[in-house]
Protein backbone atom coordinates (compact mmCIF):
# COMPACT_ATOMS: atom_id res chain seq x y z
CA UNK A 1 0.00 0.00 0.00
CA UNK A 2 1.48 3.72 -0.86
CA UNK A 3 2.50 5.67 1.97
CA UNK A 4 1.48 8.97 0.27
CA UNK A 5 -0.91 9.60 -2.49
CA UNK A 6 -2.13 12.21 -4.64
CA UNK A 7 -4.84 14.80 -3.07
CA UNK A 8 -8.14 16.09 -5.14
CA UNK A 9 -8.40 19.19 -5.99
CA UNK A 10 -10.70 21.03 -4.50
CA UNK A 11 -12.05 22.14 -7.78
CA UNK A 12 -12.62 21.24 -11.65
CA UNK A 13 -9.51 21.28 -13.72
CA UNK A 14 -10.66 24.24 -15.15
CA UNK A 15 -12.29 26.66 -11.92
CA UNK A 16 -8.90 28.57 -12.12
CA UNK A 17 -9.98 30.05 -15.96
CA UNK A 18 -8.96 32.10 -17.58
CA UNK A 19 -6.09 33.02 -14.90
CA UNK A 20 -4.53 29.38 -15.08
CA UNK A 21 -5.72 27.59 -18.13
CA UNK A 22 -7.63 23.93 -17.62
CA UNK A 23 -5.47 22.15 -19.07
CA UNK A 24 -2.21 23.29 -17.64
CA UNK A 25 -4.13 22.69 -13.71
CA UNK A 26 -4.59 18.75 -15.37
CA UNK A 27 -1.41 18.22 -16.19
CA UNK A 28 0.32 19.93 -13.34
CA UNK A 29 -2.12 17.81 -10.69
CA UNK A 30 -2.58 14.41 -12.96
CA UNK A 31 1.05 13.78 -14.23
CA UNK A 32 3.78 16.47 -11.98
CA UNK A 33 2.19 16.04 -8.83
CA UNK A 34 1.38 12.62 -8.89
CA UNK A 35 5.41 11.59 -10.42
CA UNK A 36 6.59 13.67 -6.52
CA UNK A 37 4.14 11.23 -4.84
CA UNK A 38 5.23 8.07 -6.42
CA UNK A 39 8.50 8.62 -6.22
CA UNK A 40 8.75 9.60 -2.63
CA UNK A 41 6.64 6.29 -2.46
CA UNK A 42 9.48 4.53 -3.76
CA UNK A 43 11.80 5.85 -2.14
CA UNK A 44 10.37 5.01 1.03
CA UNK A 45 10.08 1.50 0.55
CA UNK A 46 13.04 1.25 -0.95
CA UNK A 47 14.57 1.80 2.45
CA UNK A 48 13.59 -0.58 5.03
CA UNK A 49 14.19 2.20 7.91
CA UNK A 50 11.88 4.50 5.99
CA UNK A 51 9.18 1.98 5.56
CA UNK A 52 6.73 3.36 8.46
CA UNK A 53 7.85 6.79 7.42
CA UNK A 54 4.97 7.68 5.18
CA UNK A 55 2.77 6.83 8.56
CA UNK A 56 3.31 10.68 9.86
CA UNK A 57 2.12 14.00 7.94
CA UNK A 58 4.64 15.12 4.78
CA UNK A 59 4.99 18.11 6.99
CA UNK A 60 6.53 16.47 9.71
CA UNK A 61 8.44 14.02 7.34
CA UNK A 62 10.26 17.08 5.94
CA UNK A 63 10.46 18.42 9.31
CA UNK A 64 12.33 16.02 10.42
CA UNK A 65 15.07 15.46 7.48
CA UNK A 66 18.28 15.80 9.15
CA UNK A 67 16.75 12.66 10.79
CA UNK A 68 16.08 10.85 7.34
CA UNK A 69 19.29 8.36 5.90
CA UNK A 70 21.91 9.85 4.06
CA UNK A 71 21.34 7.85 1.00
CA UNK A 72 18.00 8.77 1.28
CA UNK A 73 18.14 12.32 2.37
CA UNK A 74 18.17 14.25 -1.04
CA UNK A 75 15.15 12.34 -2.72
CA UNK A 76 12.87 12.64 0.10
CA UNK A 77 13.78 16.40 -0.07
CA UNK A 78 12.81 16.72 -3.27
CA UNK A 79 10.29 14.10 -4.07
CA UNK A 80 8.87 14.95 -0.73
CA UNK A 81 9.06 18.85 -0.94
CA UNK A 82 7.45 18.68 -4.17
CA UNK A 83 4.19 16.70 -2.94
CA UNK A 84 4.60 19.04 0.09
CA UNK A 85 4.66 22.27 -2.03
CA UNK A 86 1.58 20.78 -4.29
CA UNK A 87 -0.46 19.70 -1.90
CA UNK A 88 -0.28 23.46 -0.04
CA UNK A 89 -0.27 25.05 -3.38
CA UNK A 90 -3.56 23.63 -4.68
CA UNK A 91 -5.63 24.98 -1.48
CA UNK A 92 -4.64 28.47 -1.90
CA UNK A 93 -5.67 28.98 -5.16
CA UNK A 94 -9.73 29.53 -5.88
CA UNK A 95 -12.06 30.98 -8.94
CA UNK A 96 -13.46 32.77 -6.11
CA UNK A 97 -10.01 34.02 -4.68
CA UNK A 98 -8.29 37.40 -5.13
CA UNK A 99 -8.73 40.84 -3.79
CA UNK A 100 -6.97 41.50 -0.61
CA UNK A 101 -6.39 39.40 2.22
CA UNK A 102 -8.33 39.84 6.34
CA UNK A 103 -8.25 39.02 9.49
CA UNK A 104 -5.39 37.86 10.98
CA UNK A 105 -3.09 37.73 7.86
CA UNK A 106 -4.18 41.12 7.01
CA UNK A 107 -3.00 42.08 10.46
CA UNK A 108 0.04 40.48 10.11
CA UNK A 109 1.30 41.48 6.73
CA UNK A 110 0.63 45.41 7.80
CA UNK A 111 2.67 44.54 11.02
CA UNK A 112 5.80 42.88 9.25
CA UNK A 113 5.73 44.87 5.56
CA UNK A 114 3.89 47.73 6.20
CA UNK A 115 1.68 48.09 4.00
CA UNK A 116 -0.54 45.02 1.28
CA UNK A 117 0.01 46.76 -1.29
CA UNK A 118 4.42 46.39 -0.19
CA UNK A 119 3.79 43.05 0.38
CA UNK A 120 2.54 42.28 -2.69
CA UNK A 121 4.63 44.15 -4.70
CA UNK A 122 8.12 42.28 -2.60
CA UNK A 123 6.67 39.19 -3.24
CA UNK A 124 5.95 39.89 -6.98
CA UNK A 125 9.54 40.81 -7.44
CA UNK A 126 10.77 37.56 -5.51
CA UNK A 127 8.85 35.81 -7.48
CA UNK A 128 9.43 37.38 -11.11
CA UNK A 129 13.19 37.47 -10.29
CA UNK A 130 14.14 34.29 -9.19
CA UNK A 131 16.31 32.16 -11.22
CA UNK A 132 15.11 28.74 -12.48
CA UNK A 133 12.65 26.35 -11.09
CA UNK A 134 11.54 27.01 -7.38
CA UNK A 135 9.08 28.65 -5.52
CA UNK A 136 8.41 31.75 -3.56
CA UNK A 137 7.21 31.89 -0.25
CA UNK A 138 5.06 33.61 2.30
CA UNK A 139 6.37 31.91 5.86
CA UNK A 140 5.78 32.19 9.64
CA UNK A 141 9.35 32.52 10.67
CA UNK A 142 10.82 33.45 14.36
CA UNK A 143 7.25 34.74 15.20
CA UNK A 144 7.34 37.27 12.06
CA UNK A 145 6.22 36.61 8.29
CA UNK A 146 9.29 36.36 5.88
CA UNK A 147 8.94 36.67 2.16
CA UNK A 148 11.95 34.74 0.24
CA UNK A 149 12.21 32.08 -2.84
CA UNK A 150 13.79 28.61 -2.85
CA UNK A 151 14.99 26.72 -5.97
CA UNK A 152 13.83 22.95 -6.98
CA UNK A 153 11.17 21.69 -4.40
CA UNK A 154 12.89 22.97 -1.40
CA UNK A 155 10.55 23.75 1.13
CA UNK A 156 10.56 26.14 4.34
CA UNK A 157 9.38 23.27 6.06
CA UNK A 158 12.89 21.68 6.09
CA UNK A 159 14.23 24.61 7.23
CA UNK A 160 11.59 24.44 10.40
CA UNK A 161 9.57 27.13 8.87
CA UNK A 162 5.71 27.43 8.08
CA UNK A 163 4.79 28.17 4.75
CA UNK A 164 1.40 29.96 4.61
CA UNK A 165 1.18 31.04 0.95
CA UNK A 166 3.42 29.30 -1.44
CA UNK A 167 3.47 29.60 -5.89
CA UNK A 168 5.08 27.45 -8.34
CA UNK A 169 7.30 29.14 -10.52
CA UNK A 170 8.81 25.66 -12.69
CA UNK A 171 7.52 26.23 -16.04
CA UNK A 172 5.36 23.84 -16.34
CA UNK A 173 3.29 25.66 -13.60
CA UNK A 174 2.37 28.33 -16.51
CA UNK A 175 4.28 27.92 -19.72
CA UNK A 176 1.26 26.42 -21.84
CA UNK A 177 -0.69 29.96 -21.42
CA UNK A 178 1.95 32.34 -20.28
CA UNK A 179 4.99 31.39 -22.81
CA UNK A 180 7.99 32.69 -21.26
CA UNK A 181 5.60 36.12 -19.20
CA UNK A 182 6.45 34.83 -15.83
CA UNK A 183 5.46 38.18 -14.69
CA UNK A 184 2.26 37.95 -16.57
CA UNK A 185 1.78 34.38 -14.46
CA UNK A 186 2.35 36.32 -11.09
CA UNK A 187 0.08 39.09 -11.66
CA UNK A 188 -2.43 36.81 -12.65
CA UNK A 189 -1.88 34.95 -9.22
CA UNK A 190 -3.42 37.77 -7.06
CA UNK A 191 -6.38 36.83 -8.74
CA UNK A 192 -7.28 33.54 -7.49
CA UNK A 193 -5.45 33.43 -3.92
CA UNK A 194 -7.37 32.02 -1.25
CA UNK A 195 -7.08 34.57 1.49
CA UNK A 196 -9.45 32.69 4.05
CA UNK A 197 -6.92 29.51 3.96
CA UNK A 198 -3.82 31.59 3.58
CA UNK A 199 -5.28 33.22 7.08
CA UNK A 200 -6.65 29.73 8.24
CA UNK A 201 -2.82 27.99 7.74
CA UNK A 202 -1.82 31.52 9.05
CA UNK A 203 -3.82 31.27 12.25
CA UNK A 204 -2.08 27.17 12.67
CA UNK A 205 1.10 28.39 12.50
CA UNK A 206 0.77 30.77 15.07
CA UNK A 207 -0.27 28.28 17.21
CA UNK A 208 2.86 26.43 16.90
Amino acid sequence: MSAYSLPDLPYGYGALEPHIDARTTELHHSQHHRSYVDRLNATLEANEELRAAGEQPIEDLLWNLPKIPEESRTAVRNFGGGHANHSLFWTILSGNGGGEPAGSIATAIDQDFGSFATFRARFAGIAVNHIGSGWAWLVRARNRLVAYALPNEDSPLTAEEIPVLGLDLWEHAYYLKYEAARRDYVEAFWDIVNWDEVDRRFEVAARL
